[in-house]
């Protein structure tokens, strides 16, 4: 089941050149998503089968960023929509609450994992009660605004590693090409193009970065390939709709006006704030709760984006009592482990041949 799962996403690079925690696995790796589609029915049946919302589908503590809106102001939110798709409002939340488990697992978070669940349900259920708000990072949010503004998201290094990235090889798509000059700003100038990997989820997902310079300093876009979720291929439907941007236009958000969807691609802006945060480029010094309930409150914010199921999620929560949340990412965290080590054995095998 490893192999089938691990070949729906092209990425072969070995799992142990992206160490975390120790060479534990990484935050819920997007290539082990068709098999966690796979046991996700079968492991938590009766939340499988929770009122549906168009989902983010892969969302994890890594899977929020920064951008600039429209007035210049910093946004905070969720940061990649490839895998958007519909499905049970809890999906999202037992993810979530299980990458919170490997990263507490590996030691980038602090806090205990009853604690983790307990502030991503609580940031959820807050943000269904308040009709949701965006993550506006100006008068308020203060504390949000100084953990994504640190110094690991220095410019200089931010720069520095956009231009260590390896030159683009083969010839770019025309459509792409095409984006890509009519993004940056006028007058346009020469661009280098680079091969970029932005987390173990994109490896199969091609990524174009264009580097220049404008006004005396750098500028860059990236060109992303937008893909199928792998939700079409678990269920064997031929699908091949994108809900991405969907998602994007629908949900409680701010949006980018430097992000624009185009078939089956997506060009926005690379700046130092306007990428996804790493917890390993937060502060030591933080608010891990208060962290991962405006994670849960966010989640929220993105499902307000499917507003005829709102009332129906609503209900479904006032019926769930106890540990739910915690006792269904207990055993996907479990699962996610076997499948990691079932995975990593399989690529070790391969790679002999």
């Amino acid at each position: 089941m490893a192999r089938e799962a691990a070949s729906h996403n092209p990425q072969r690079h070995c799992p142990e050149t992206y160490p975390h925690g120790g060479g534990c696995l990484p935050l819920l790796p997007s290539y082990l998503l068709p098999l966690w589609l796979q046991h996700w029915p079968e492991v938590c049946g009766d939340l499988a089968k929770a009122p549906a919302v168009l989902a983010i589908g892969d969302l994890h503590v890594e899977n929020f960023g920064t951008w600039r809106d429209a007035e210049g102001r910093l946004i905070w939110g969720v940061n990649d929509l490839d895998e958007a798709w519909p499905a049970s409002y809890a999906l999202d939340l037992v993810r979530l609450t299980t990458s919170a488990y490997l990263a507490i697992s590996g030691e980038h978070l602090s806090l205990t994992r009853r604690e983790a669940a307990e502030a991503i349900e609580e940031g959820y259920r807050d943000a269904l009660a308040a009709g949701g708000k965006a993550f506006v990072l100006a008068e308020h949010h203060q504390w949000l605004r100084l953990l994504a503004t640190s110094k690991l998201r220095d410019p200089v290094r931010f720069w520095a590693k956009m231009q260590q990235c390896p030159p683009l090889t083969s010839k770019p798509l025309q459509e792409a090409r095409k984006l890509i000059d009519e993004s940056f700003p006028p007058p346009r100038r020469a661009y280098q193009l680079k091969r970029r990997i932005a987390g173990l989820g994109s490896l199969g997902h091609p990524r174009i970065l264009a580097l220049s310079s404008w006004q005396g300093a750098f500028v860059a876009r990236e060109a992303k390939a937008i893909r199928t979720s792998a939700w079409a291929w678990c269920r064997g439907s031929s699908s091949e709709e994108l809900y991405s941007a969907k998602l994007a236009d629908r949900a409680i958000r701010v949006k980018d006006p430097c992000v624009h969807f185009h078939g089956n691609w997506l060009v926005r802006r690379l700046a130092p704030d306007c990428s996804r945060i790493e917890l390993a480029s937060m502060p030591q010094e933080r608010d891990e709760a208060r962290l991962l309930y405006d994670m849960g409150w966010e989640t929220a914010n993105m499902h307000f984006g499917s507003p005829k199921a709102i009332p129906k999620v609503k209900r479904d929560l006032t019926e769930r009592r106890g540990r739910w949340l915690h006792k269904a990412a207990k055993s996907m965290f479990k699962i996610t482990l076997k499948d990691w080590e079932d995975w990593r054995r399989d690529w070790k095998r391969s790679a002999l041949r």
